[in-house]
């Protein structure tokens, strides 16, 4: 076949491919009339039996939707050469701060595309060896380890490992010297630290394990238990939690550093929970109450003897520092430390030092005090963008953190708490230049008025003529705040001239708990509302327009994805709604669901939460005759936080009321859950097709730019 025959064949496979996407067709999805009521209102549930994730029927589903959706994406000129620009790019060395461990010094590192990190340890300056490799879990990477718990002494180390992405967890306990595990697992833990006392045994939490299908019944009563070494697992003790008469959907069991006490968190939702503290030290002591409501969040941060060290956000919407004395500890005791600012606070402490880490408009600002309160230094930052880390024991003589932004990979940096010092421990080698790219913050009003943040961040010298592929990315949701943080994902779409946009919703946590409080319940739309007019915003000053426009989040903001193309279908090309919150009349009922209520209600509470939630819930807002985005969902089939029946449910229905061309396919990944430990190539291929999907559905038959 000579080269000219060859092309001539080549193109007719492209326009035949053109022509199944033009006529495509969706697997057929039953319905079945399954009917709820509501305060007297009856609400249809077609899709209910796609609820059942043990079932055979849903499991054809499964696979009969994943056909349809990956013949379309083979189909895509350009997905091949994305997923290779996302291999060539994520393969660097990463590597985690060191700590120290008993005789070792630890710390993590991925060769660049190796499925999960690898723990490493050295003694002293002896060559570095491999201690733990979770890629050996499994050979598809879908064993990942989740968590690393050492005794005091260092000798034991307990690990978390989760299978196929899901929240629940085994707990595996090792000799640190043979590295031989020396116990059978612990199992069906879930929502857990594991925290030790002294080197006798852990604190852990757990739910009991659910009748029916442990990825998507309920789970809403948390008990904290305490292991001992070498019993058996039957044989732990219930500390905290189970009784009927009280639930605690969150509870989790903290030792402090000199093993004095046990902190225990219990919390009914997200937002909100009690505070108690037994003294380990006198046998049988009773708990002692620092708070015994869910009115403020209040954690433990550190002890010094029977000082107790606090962050809160009680009569301080923005969250400061007090101590009190253990004996008393009641909130009338206490006394500030860190006194509320203007600026929200996330506390952090190592070497017996209190790091106040402020966000200013979503951007970190750092500040050293001593346990008096007594201010030392401002910590100088590399740039502008955000830092983590600041924490460690006691009597560490070096601290680290780690610093980034958009156009800016993760580096980490070593500080000396004394001098306040800081100096570069390790930056990427990475085939990415950030001085190509610039990052600005902008201010765009609301609907009501209010001034919203947005980060915009795109290669120098782009031209605003309102053709840029632009993907906005939100969340808005459960107090958490969106900082400037690298992907190499977000990279590879800034590479192709691709902008990247993220707006600091309400309902998020960067300017505290007002904030926070300002986009839940009856409140709920401010957060759709602050999304739509950022979109509104990158039209207006010609960043992009609605055909290069697509909208993206994941959980809560996939909820946010779902609201907005069901109210604005019209405002961007393509929605790409993740791991989605969709029915929201029906998500506390699955697995630990209802402890979302601070953020949303539930339609159980009252004929007006029903009426509102009904109002904007993303499955029960699609229209007949509405040409809805091109939409691609994704989930996980061993999601156990969201379960998939949200996404399962919002694609049918949109499938079912499909007026127009554009598509609306969902990719179902398999042996993965919510997000966490997912590996390496599972993440690169996900990133492949929604970019692909993303930039063919804007109308582009190649790459805009390879680079």
């Amino acid at each position: 076949m000579n080269p000219i025959q060859s092309f001539i064949i080549n193109s007719l496979k492209k326009v035949n491919s053109l022509k199944n996407i033009a006529t495509l067709k969706y697997p057929k999805t039953k319905t079945v009339n399954v009917v709820d009521t509501y305060f007297g209102v009856d609400v249809k549930d077609n899709f209910r039996w796609l609820e059942d994730d043990r079932s055979t029927e849903t499991r054809a589903w499964i696979k009969a939707q994943n056909k349809t959706t990956f013949d379309y994406l083979n189909t895509i000129p350009f997905r091949n050469e994305l997923k290779e620009r996302l291999s060539r790019l994520w393969d660097y060395e990463k590597i985690g701060a060191p700590f120290i461990e008993g005789d070792y010094t630890y710390f993590s590192k991925n060769d660049g595309l190796q499925n999960q990190d690898v723990y490493y340890r050295q003694k002293g300056d002896a060559k570095a060896e491999v201690f733990l490799d979770s890629n050996n879990f499994s050979k598809d990477g879908t064993i990942s380890l989740e968590g690393l718990s050492f005794s005091k002494n260092g000798k034991i180390l307990a690990y978390s490992i989760s299978e196929g992405g899901s929240d629940w967890r085994k707990v595996i306990v090792m000799d640190v010297e043979t590295k031989v595990i020396i116990e059978e697992p612990l199992t069906d833990i879930k929502f857990s630290l594991i925290s030790w006392y002294k080197n006798e045994g852990f604190y852990y939490s757990s739910y009991n394990k659910p009748k029916g299908s442990e990825l998507s019944a309920k789970t809403d009563q948390h008990k904290v238990y305490y292991h001992k070494l070498g019993t058996s697992q039957k044989e732990d003790t219930l500390i905290f939690g189970g009784t009927p008469e009280e639930k605690h959907r969150y509870i989790y069991g903290t030792v402090t550093e000199d093993d004095r006490y046990l902190v225990v968190t219990p919390r009914v939702s997200t937002s909100g929970n009690k505070l108690y503290i037994k003294d380990l030290s006198v046998p049988n002591s009773k708990f002692v109450t620092i708070l015994d409501d869910t009115d403020s969040d209040t954690f433990f941060i550190k002890n010094d003897g029977s000082n107790l060290f606090l962050v809160t956000n009680l009569n301080a919407p923005n969250k400061r520092v007090v101590s009190v004395n253990a004996s008393n500890p009641v909130p009338e005791q206490w006394v500030d430390v860190i006194p509320e600012t203007e600026n929200v606070l996330n506390i952090s402490t190592g070497s017996n030092y209190l790091f106040a880490m402020y966000m200013v408009d979503a951007i970190s600002k750092v500040k050293q005090y001593d346990l008096n309160g007594t201010f030392l230094r401002e910590i100088k930052l590399p740039g502008l963008g955000s830092a983590g880390g600041f924490s460690g024991k006691k009597d560490d003589i070096v601290i680290y953190y780690s610093f980034t932004n958009y156009n800016t990979p993760s580096s980490i940096y070593s500080l000396n708490p004394k001098t306040g010092k800081t100096k570069a421990y390790w930056k990427p080698s990475i085939d990415f230049n950030p001085s190509n790219y610039e990052s600005n913050q902008v201010f765009y009003t609301s609907k009501d008025g209010t001034k919203i943040p947005m980060m915009i961040t795109h290669k120098k010298g782009i031209k605003l003529q309102g053709k840029n592929p632009t993907i906005l990315y939100g969340y808005g949701g459960f107090n958490i705040s969106v900082t400037p943080a690298f992907s190499v994902s977000n990279a590879v779409w800034m590479e192709q001239g691709g902008i990247l946009a993220v707006p600091n919703l309400r309902g998020g946590g960067e300017y505290g708990r007002t904030w926070h409080d300002a986009g839940t319940k009856f409140k709920k739309q401010n957060v759709f509302d602050d999304f739509i007019a950022a979109a509104e915003y990158l039209i207006a000053n010609h960043y992009t327009s609605s055909k290069y426009l697509a909208i993206r989040g994941g959980s809560n903001g996939g909820l946010l994805v779902g609201a907005v193309m069901t109210q604005r279908p019209d405002l961007a090309k393509v929605a790409l709604p993740a791991v989605g919150v969709l029915d929201m009349l029906r998500y506390h009922t699955f697995t630990s669901g209802a402890g979302w209520a601070y953020d949303y209600g539930t339609s159980e509470q009252s004929k007006e939460m029903f009426d509102y939630l009904k109002g904007y819930s993303p499955l029960h807002n699609i229209k007949k005759g509405v040409e809805y985005p091109a939409t691609l969902v994704t989930t996980g089939d061993h999601d156990d936080r969201v379960v998939p029946a949200h996404s399962f449910k919002f694609t049918s229905e949109l499938q079912r009321q499909r007026p127009g061309s554009n598509p609306i396919l969902i990719r179902i990944e398999t042996d993965a859950g919510h997000g966490a430990g997912t590996p390496v190539s599972k993440t690169i291929a996900y990133y492949a097709d929604i970019f692909g999907f993303t930039l063919f559905n804007m109308g582009y038959k190649s790459l805009p730019n390879k680079g």
